[in-house]
């Protein structure tokens, strides 16, 4: 399919700024769509949105958007994280969330195009981001080349 869209993946916990900041440009990535409900988070002090999108223009010249629209909710959220919750329980609600959102209608997938999608979980097994571009890639015919920094 050669009008397939690339799109990556990363998260900014368990690493440090330079591998976080480097992981991005030899991606070459052009925009962070973060994908956090809450962009204000303490885990990493180069990854709060006062600091974030200055590090991404000054360091890899990357543009940063914010879409929480594209994140589960707050009760979601903490029903899964501090209540320990089943995965599975956790991917259905969310997406049916999406669902719910219709996402797909709210973006294109050229709008992907140079993106990374960030949250905060290191590994994408069990992190939003994933069912993200999973959900999109299934509502898009295949059309994401999905690949997690």
């Amino acid at each position: 399919m050669s009008d397939m869209v690339s799109v990556t993946t990363i998260g900014f916990t368990k690493t440090n700024a330079k591998g976080f900041f480097e992981r991005l440009k030899a991606a070459d990535v052009k925009l962070v769509v973060d994908v956090r409900l809450n962009n204000t988070s303490q885990l990493s002090g180069f990854a709060k949105a006062d600091d974030l999108p200055y590090f991404l223009s000054e360091l890899g010249g990357i543009r940063y958007i914010h879409r929480p629209e594209l994140a589960p909710t707050d009760t979601m959220l903490k029903e899964y994280k501090k209540g320990k919750g089943d995965w599975s329980v956790y991917e259905q609600r969310f997406l049916g969330l999406m669902e719910s959102r219709k996402i797909e209608e709210k973006f294109k997938p050229e709008m992907f195009e140079g993106a990374c999608l960030l949250c905060s979980e290191d590994k994408p097994h069990h992190c939003h981001r994933r069912l993200v571009c999973d959900y999109l890639n299934n509502k898009w015919g295949g059309s994401l080349r999905v690949k997690h920094l």
